[in-house]
């Protein structure tokens, strides 16, 4: 796959926000029209747009589905694909997004309480629709929008989502998420060399040298929120660092 940037449009109560650290009362960035910022980064390059339902992984409802639907309808008119998170509890919800036109659901939670669901998604429609998310915290992998902590790391769940369908894997470091205080790359490192899946990388890209430096760590692709929103530099000039790099190796 080519390492591709991945912009963040994450909404909590119909707005689109930055948490730091995915605490709910922590808002870094509250924007009113999530519609409006995610055809922005579509105007800006994106090839790919990470939405999450923030509601949906704190209280298990997606309260931002109709505003994620239209954003799915604008992408499809636009050749964006689009990867979606957040309150995907069941196969239902999964497949309904699939059916809507995502392109990848992503699962956490509910992979983590019933990782046979990820086998059953994988097997109905194809592993590359199917992304389970492993969010770490000191180590351990975070569920229910990172408030309880699970026994098992990022390798051993990894291993075993490989083992049952998933397609791909999005690791976010906890630890880093929202901080803008750059980036660890060792358990990243870790987690692509225990696995032949691809690995999404996500938490605490500021600069774009942080964007280069999960690139060297052999994931996939990386997904950007707070360093965006905040100005630290533009999608396009990230998808352009990336193509030169790109180039320039050859």
């Amino acid at each position: 796959m080519e390492f591709e940037v991945i912009p963040a449009v994450d909404m909590k109560n119909g707005k689109c926000v930055q948490l730091i650290q995915g605490l709910p009362d922590k808002e870094r960035i509250s924007l009113d029209d999530p519609e409006a910022v995610a055809i922005k980064w579509i105007g800006q390059g994106a090839k790919t747009l990470h939405l999450i339902d923030l509601d949906g992984a704190i209280e298990g409802k997606r309260k931002n589905a109709p505003i994620i639907e239209k954003i799915i309808m604008q992408c499809e008119k636009e050749g964006v694909e689009v990867q979606v998170g957040g309150g995907i509890r069941s196969f239902e919800d999964a497949a309904n997004l699939l059916h809507m036109g995502a392109d990848r659901v992503i699962l956490s939670t509910a992979a983590v309480q019933n990782p046979d669901l990820v086998e059953k998604l994988a097997r109905e429609f194809k592993p590359e629709n199917i992304n389970v998310a492993l969010d770490s915290k000191n180590g351990k992998v975070s569920t229910k929008g990172w408030t309880e902590q699970s026994e098992y790391t990022a390798v051993q769940l990894g291993k075993m989502f490989e083992e049952k369908g998933a397609g791909s894997i999005l690791f976010t470091n906890i630890d880093k998420e929202g901080l803008m205080e750059g980036v660890d790359t060792e358990p990243t490192t870790e987690l692509v060399n225990e696995l032949t899946i691809p690995v999404i990388a996500s938490g605490g890209v500021t600069t774009l040298e942080d964007i280069m430096t999960l690139k060297m760590t052999g994931a996939c692709g990386v997904v950007v929120g707070s360093a965006l929103y905040a100005g630290n530099f533009t999608l396009t000039e990230a998808i352009n660092t990336i193509r030169e790099e790109t180039s320039g190796g050859e």
